[in-house]
Order: C-alpha cells, then sequence, then structure tokens
C-alpha cells in the first residue's frame, strides 16, 4: 500500500520549541489580492464563534464549493476542489469522516442556503465557500450554531467569529518578509502602492503587521493607477527614501501591473541595489520571466515550501489523471486539519482549530489564528542572477515562527 500524501505531510510538522510581462501599460495593478479578495466585508461575529459542535459517530463535514456559478471557470474549479477534499479524505487515517458536497452556485445567497442546509444536516464543519462575500454569508447563516467555517478565501476582512480564511495573506507574506529583512539589517522599509482600494489594503496589509518583525515602516508613497502616474511616484520615493535612512522598499506591484515600471525607474533614480533592498509582495517568480528584470536582481520574496505542494500535485495527477487547480490545495489543506483533529477524538472547533502548533499542508505548515486569519510558513527568496534561490528556507515548525 503506497505511504499516503498525508502521512508525508504530516512527517514535516515537528512539535514546535520551546518557550508580468515586461510592458508599459496605461492600467497598472497591484498584486491581486487572489481570485478569493474581490468583495470586501466585514468581519462577522466575536471571538468566541465557531466553538465546535461535539458528537458521538463520524466527524460531519459539509464542503461548499462552487457548482451551479454563471462564472464559466467555476465547474472545473469547484471539480478540483472537492477532488483535493476527498483526496485528503482518503489519506486521513485514523479517523471517522463523513463529507456532503453542496453547490453555492458561487453566489452569497447560495452560499447562504448551503451553509443552512448543513448546520441543519448535522454538519460540525463547514469546508468552503469559495469567494469572500460567499464566506461572509455562510457564516452569518451558521453564527449561533457553533459551527466553525474553514472558507477559501484570503480576505482577511471576512476573517472572525466563526470565519476563518484558508488563502494565503498579505499580512502573512509581509510578516516573513519584514522579520527576515530586519534580521538581515533592512530595518528601515517604505511601501510603495497603487493609489487604489486594493492597493490601501496590501499598503495597510503591510503596516498592519510590522510591529513585532524588527522593522520600521518610514512611509507610504501612493502613485496613480496609470503609466504616468507610476512616473510621477518615482521622485517621491527617492526623496523619501533618502529623508529617512530607508534601506529597504516594498513593492506591492506584480508583474502584470507596475512592477516592470517600478524596477525599472527606480534603480534608475539611485534607488536599488546594495543600498536599498527592494521586497516583493507578489511571486516574482511568477511568471518566471519577472527574475530577468535587471531592477529585481538582490531583491527578496517570500513563497511557499516546494517539496510538499510537488507531493499534493503528483498524487492528484496519479489520481484523477489532470493537474489540480491551484486554490485546489486550500481543499486538502481543510480536510487534512480536520483529519488531524478528528484523529485525536477532538471537537472541531475554535480550541482545536487554532492550537499553536499547527497542520501539515500541501504548501507546508500552517495554523489558524483567534482572529480568523493564518499564519503559513513560508521560505524567502533572492532574485540572482535570472533566476531564484532559497536564502531561508520554510520552517518545519512554529516553534518561534511567525507570532
Amino acid at each position: 500500500m503506497p505511504h499516503s500524501l498525508l502521512r508525508r505531510l504530516s512527517a514535516r510538522l515537528r512539535p514546535a520549541a520551546p518557550a508580468l510581462r515586461t510592458t508599459r501599460r496605461a492600467a497598472l495593478g497591484l498584486v491581486a489580492a487572489g481570485v478569493l479578495a474581490g468583495c470586501q466585508v466585514g468581519g462577522i461575529g466575536g471571538g468566541g464563534g465557531g466553538a465546535g459542535v461535539a458528537s458521538e459517530g463520524p466527524t460531519r463535514v459539509a464542503l461548499l464549493v462552487p457548482y451551479g456559478s454563471a462564472r464559466g471557470s467555476d465547474a472545473t474549479l469547484a471539480r478540483s476542489l472537492e477532488n483535493a477534499a476527498r483526496l485528503a479524505l482518503a489519506d486521513i487515517e485514523g479517523a471517522r469522516i463523513e463529507l456532503t458536497v453542496l453547490p453555492t452556485q458561487g453566489t452569497p445567497a447560495g452560499a447562504q442556503s448551503a451553509a443552512q442546509q448543513a448546520v441543519a444536516g448535522g454538519a460540525q464543519v463547514i469546508l468552503g465557500p469559495l469567494y469572500a462575500d460567499n464566506a461572509a454569508a455562510a457564516g452569518v447563516a451558521a453564527a449561533g450554531s457553533g459551527v466553525p467555517v474553514l472558507s477559501f478565501s484570503n480576505n482577511t476582512s471576512v476573517a472572525g467569529g466563526n470565519v476563518w480564511v484558508l488563502g494565503s495573506t498579505f499580512q502573512n507574506t509581509a510578516r516573513r518578509l519584514l522579520s527576515f529583512a530586519a534580521a538581515q539589517g533592512r530595518n528601515r522599509v517604505l511601501v510603495t502602492h497603487p493609489n487604489t482600494p486594493s492597493g490601501q489594503i496590501a499598503q495597510n496589509a503591510i503596516v498592519s503587521v510590522a510591529g513585532g518583525t524588527g522593522a520600521q515602516i518610514t512611509g507610504s508613497v501612493p502613485y496613480g493607477f496609470s503609466q504616468e502616474g507610476v512616473v510621477a511616484a518615482v521622485p517621491t520615493v527617492k526623496a523619501q527614501v533618502e529623508s529617512t535612512a530607508t534601506n529597504a522598499v516594498f513593492l506591492t506591484a506584480d508583474s502584470a501591473g507596475a512592477l516592470p515600471i517600478l524596477a525599472q525607474l527606480l534603480p534608475e533614480a539611485g534607488i536599488g541595489g546594495d543600498a536599498v533592498k527592494f521586497l516583493g509582495l507578489a511571486r516574482w517568480d511568477v511568471p518566471a520571466q519577472t527574475l530577468q528584470l535587471p531592477g529585481l536582481q538582490g531583491g527578496w520574496f517570500a513563497l511557499p515550501d516546494p517539496a510538499p505542494l510537488a507531493a499534493f500535485r503528483s498524487r492528484y495527477a496519479a489520481s484523477y489523471g489532470g493537474e489540480p487547480h491551484p486554490l485546489a490545495g486550500l481543499a486538502y489543506d481543510g480536510m487534512a486539519a480536520i483529519g488531524a483533529i478528528a484523529r485525536r477524538g477532538e471537537t472541531v472547533g475554535r480550541r482545536s482549530l487554532t492550537r499553536g502548533t499547527g497542520f501539515a499542508g500541501t504548501n507546508g505548515i500552517f495554523r489558524l489564528r483567534p482572529d480568523g486569519t493564518n499564519d503559513r510558513g513560508l521560505a524567502v527568496a533572492q532574485v540572482t542572477s535570472g533566476t531564484s534561490r532559497i536564502v531561508s528556507p520554510a520552517p518545519s515548525s512554529f516553534g518561534g515562527f511567525g507570532s
């Protein structure tokens, strides 16, 4: 019998230690908040939500996915999420779990109806739904029932109460990079971001996690959502870097947006190189051509541990004959966490979900925070000669990490 993926992932989780296209386009963007962060909805409820529902027999899980959605791509995504959840279910040993799949149509109303059906049917945990507004609606529908909602969103505005987000967040990436940069002496950081709602979200995320990382935010420079806006902001960036003794600049843009222009114009203005390190909120290795930008050489960005992700993709392909959707691993992770809790004979709820040691997932270790957000163990890579190399490996436990 082949060694299960879940066992291989779990083996990586040791007990915690004590104590773009290179083009100048008129429409420039921020590193996307992801497919999941499109709708901003206020956080739900207080800290006591999702306390859990104890019951005899198997742990009952309701998987909410966007079957029936008007979005053409949602059917394929829903199938990939379901496949990943079932793959995790097959890998779970020593626990009984009953899975019910409910369609959301990819709408808040559909998610609310599915969550109500899940609670009425005796579900002890809801896995999903996908979009932020859907997650908010599901959280409201399950509020007061004790049933936690492990959504696939990465939008922290819907986190809290009985809702957790499983998606990788700006806060997590920023915390990792700021901590690493400060440890290397790059502790005075200026933030650049587009003057848009999503750009402000990214800027707020970076500023909100700076405390405790050893880094100090020396200021923020917004730029207009256009090529002209970026060009006009460069002298301001230069002036602030020089007047505040900044030694690192956090770039929130991705390669499809302002990143190529900033990577060219800032070094031309004398910002970059050994004096000022660039930090990237986006994955600079996606697409790989971004690594060729001369201005990014020597810069740092964060990425997941590649080994468990490769194992998941291989296992998925062997089981279903194709590649998983990039978001499918979130469903595997959520089910793996549920399985780990059920295997210990515990109720899936706030206390068991937020244990400090966390869980093993498809992108490495992760843990859920009491505020509904998450920590994911990330590596830090440096751009060197058009490629990337890991300069700080992803952690294998949360001992002293991500606090």
